[in-house]
């Protein structure tokens, strides 16, 4: 039997990556109504080693309910250089994940080795050549400064997240709710995923506070984020709602392209709208804006 790939959401459209601990029974309950456009399966931290091969067990259902939901279920196995990776990823693959997350890149040929097992066992369970997703996580200071060249050793690659604790510690960079700390690395991450063409997934905010998600959400999308991961499920409605453009975003955008338009039509290089000075970079911007909106409205 062959498992073939269903229609999913595109990846530059995927703006919430909600982590459910493999063993979780409580959140992976709920993880298919949270509204988030990937759930990850996570068989790295928020599973003891322990627990893995009950967790491993449980993920064809899952990802079956998930992808019935038209939810991308993904998993986060451990880094197949550890005691666990390897059968993290035998077990998995047997059920089709739509995305492989490979936690703590920090050499391209990590990434390379994943590339080649996943397509091995793509062959061996009769899954689509070539569908399975993978998603490199760069959660040290060695793999943020390879971030391009890493997001570029596999065709399979269609995303990259950047992490928070683990980079903080990595960095003995003390966290707190401001993200100061994190403030460079986020930059430097999204620099380096835009040259190498790949969506950037912001780090997770790891505090409960709905105010404190939502500046940091803000302050990604100002950076050009146009993804978030997350821990809490109650964060997905506010990730979800600051990436997603609004009414009045949209109305903006509406006027600055007409605006800018109208003046190209009449000879001019740029006008001035809502007190801005518009030029063909802020047009291009509002263009995407636009099919942004039109492109989610499809999904949501």
């Amino acid at each position: 039997m062959t498992i073939t790939t269903p229609h999913r959401r595109p990846p530059e459209l995927r703006r919430s990556w909600l982590f459910v601990g493999g063993v979780d029974e409580a959140a992976l309950d709920a993880a298919g109504s949270a509204g988030a456009d990937v759930l990850i399966l996570e068989l790295e931290d928020f599973t003891s080693p322990a627990a893995r091969p009950v967790a491993r067990a449980r993920a064809g259902e899952l990802f079956a309910a998930w992808r019935a939901a038209g939810i991308i279920a993904a998993v986060r196995v451990n880094p197949l250089e550890s005691d666990d990776g390897m059968a993290d990823l035998d077990a998995v693959m047997t059920a089709g994940p739509d995305a492989v997350l490979l936690p703590k890149v920090a050499e391209t040929a990590q990434v390379a080795r994943l590339d080649v097992e996943v397509g091995r066992l793509e062959a061996v369970h009769g899954i689509e050549s070539g569908s399975t997703e993978l998603v490199p996580n760069i959660e040290l200071a060695r793999g943020l400064i390879q971030t391009h060249d890493v997001c570029t050793v596999s065709p399979r690659i269609t995303a990259a997240l950047v992490a928070s604790e683990d980079m903080a510690a990595d960095l003995g960079a003390e966290r707190g709710p401001d993200g100061l700390e994190l403030q460079y690395v986020r930059q430097r991450f999204i620099v380096e995923c835009a040259a190498a063409g790949t969506p950037a997934i912001d780090c997770p905010f790891t505090w409960s506070d709905t105010e404190g998600v939502e500046a940091d959400t803000r302050y990604a999308r100002r950076l050009g984020y146009k993804a978030k991961s997350l821990v809490d499920p109650a964060h997905v409605p506010i990730i979800n709602d600051v990436l997603t453009p609004n009414t009045d975003e949209i109305a903006h955008a509406q006027r600055v392209t007409t605006a800018f338009e109208d003046a190209q039509m009449a000879g001019h290089g740029r006008v001035e709208v809502d007190g801005s000075q518009v030029e063909l970079p802020i047009y291009m911007n509002a263009k995407r804006l636009l099919k942004r909106a039109e492109a989610l409205a499809a999904w949501v």
